[in-house]
């Protein structure tokens, strides 16, 4: 094993580990990773990591960005289209020339083209950190809906913007037009070419009923969506979330049960290894960075506490007017309900930036104007709003009470649908009854089944003092699940039932289990 790859897992295990410790002791895991990677970086025994912005953007992000686009509901998403492309858009540009000129006005020594880089690389908050905490801390669906659509896309915006302040940094000087003509082509470019491999993927899909096939294939296709847009100028990122949300929207068409299971499992993984890697890794560059570092550190303190500013405060600039401005037209006003200042203080102050940002600082030449200064701060800023801001979060959110989405709600709106599926239900069991002439106790028993399943919603919607028949038919058939099995393991162990066949029940009876305890941690929650 080489050095390399040993020191990978290595950082894995300690992802694994660093997570889990969070869960116990009720800690936030990205922010604790970070923590434990600045420490990393000092001690003596522990190599250099140096980040390379070509594994994170064109290796890591897009895996990151279609695990999550897949999981995107595309009807919220369309629901908050305004709000998203406000952030998304108009909020990266606003921070990339606010960044710019304070930067410029402060060191005149860098060029106002290289200061808007800088704006550029930290304007976009983290496509993993923002929702990351937002979700674990249970912000309001439509809050969490709107951070994820922004971090989904504002990469998009700041990548192509950073593109366009190196090359007029090093002297291909572009025009506005020119500028404008090379952010809509990225734009236009990444979703057609997005919609292209997202509708080949669902081709694919659909023709497949291998479950170990539908995920080499879920593997590529975000890959297969970022190399061919990147390669002829457009955004990779803008085509991967495209395609991950047009597979999304239709995997409950496109694949078997075996397939969705397996995929999501492997996608959670996936997240959850990349996403403390990534944390992992910004910490572990603290002190190369620092050992770079060639300017006085006054006036590297001045500038790391200006744009930090800049970036914090900017945001509540930005989303306070752009939320409540527009309501001044009535169509606007009467087609959106006006939320709450505290959830818009929330989404301003859920303002995390992460390993993209760093990994874009890092691609900058060698040669480009005050090259090290730019990292710092950049890394100042990522170290800042992600420990600082993520940490303080759930107590902001508590402290302006934000109200959550109501359970109560959810589970009226489950319970109707859930009896429309069972009439739904009932009518093709007897369409298909009838054709095959099945026994009339085949009929009632999936007729119960269905029934009892419509009933159980309705249940979580009565009397939370007693316990419901559908979780004392979940406690009790846990028990005989579990007895079950340790009837099949003796068998085994006493040579009488060969392990293939155990493993075949043993499959039967955690699919069986695993339902009923997602069902029992969905009623808890």
């Amino acid at each position: 094993m080489s050095a390399t790859l040993l020191d990978g897992v290595l950082l894995l295990a300690i992802v694994g580990a660093v997570s889990g410790l969070a869960r116990r002791v009720g800690l936030l895991a990205p922010i604790l990773l970070v923590m434990v990677g600045i420490i990393m970086s000092y001690l003596p025994f522990v190599p250099a990591f140096h980040l390379e912005p070509e594994l994170v953007l064109g290796g890591i992000l897009p895996l990151l960005l279609y695990a999550a686009a897949i999981q995107t509901s595309v009807p919220a998403f369309r629901r908050n289209l305004r709000p998203i492309g406000l952030l998304a858009f108009g909020h990266v540009l606003f921070i990339t020339l606010v960044v710019g000129l304070a930067v410029h006005a402060l060191v005149p020594g860098i060029p106002l083209a290289a200061a808007f880089a800088l704006g550029a690389i930290v304007s976009p908050p983290d496509a993993v950190a923002a929702t990351s905490i937002a979700r674990r801390i249970g912000l309001p669906r439509k809050t969490v809906t709107i951070l994820e659509g922004e971090s989904l896309v504002n990469d998009a915006t700041a990548l192509v913007t950073l593109r366009v302040a190196v090359a007029a940094t090093v002297g291909a000087a572009l025009s506005w037009d020119a500028a404008l003509r090379e952010l809509a082509i990225a734009a236009i470019g990444g979703v057609l070419i997005g919609w292209v491999v997202g509708w080949l993927a669902a081709w694919l899909h659909r023709r497949t009923d291998d479950a170990l096939i539908d995920n080499t294939v879920s593997i590529l296709t975000p890959f297969l969506a970022f190399v061919p847009a990147e390669r002829f100028g457009a955004s990779g990122v803008v085509a991967v979330v495209v395609c991950g949300m047009y597979v999304g929207h239709r995997r409950p068409l496109l694949m078997g049960p075996a397939s969705r299971l397996q995929m999501d499992a492997f996608w959670r993984v996936t997240q959850f290894l990349l996403e403390g890697f990534v944390f992992l890794l910004v910490g572990l560059q603290m002190r190369g960075i620092v050992d770079r570092l060639s300017y006085a550190w006054p006036m590297v303190l001045v500038v790391s506490a200006a744009v930090v500013g800049v970036v914090v405060v900017g945001r509540f600039v930005w989303v306070f007017p752009g939320v409540y401005l527009p309501r001044l037209l009535p169509r606007v006003r009467a087609r959106e309900p006006q939320p709450s200042p505290a959830n818009v203080a929330v989404v301003s102050w859920a303002g995390m930036r992460g390993v993209v940002s760093l990994a874009a600082a890092f691609s900058l030449p060698f040669t480009f104007p005050g090259r090290d200064l730019l990292v710092w701060v950049t890394f100042v800023v990522i170290l800042v709003t992600l420990v600082g801001q993520g940490f303080t979060l759930p107590w902001f959110a508590r402290w302006l009470r934000v109200s959550r989405d109501d359970p109560q709600a959810d589970a009226l709106a489950e319970a109707e649908v859930r009896q429309a599926a069972f009439r739904a239900a009932q009518r093709r069991l007897e369409e298909e009854a009838a054709k095959v002439g099945a026994p009339s106790y085949v009929v009632e028993r999936l007729n119960a089944l269905a029934e009892n399943r419509a009933n159980e919603a309705w249940e979580r919607l009565g009397n939370p003092d007693r316990e419901p028949p559908s979780e004392a038919f979940r406690r009790l058939r846990l028990a005989m699940l579990e007895a079950e099995r340790q009837e099949f393991i003796d068998a085994r162990d006493r040579g009488i039932l060969p392990d293939e066949v155990r493993n075949r029940v043993e499959l039967e009876q955690d699919l069986e289990e695993m339902m009923l305890s997602r069902r029992r941690r969905r009623d808890d929650e």
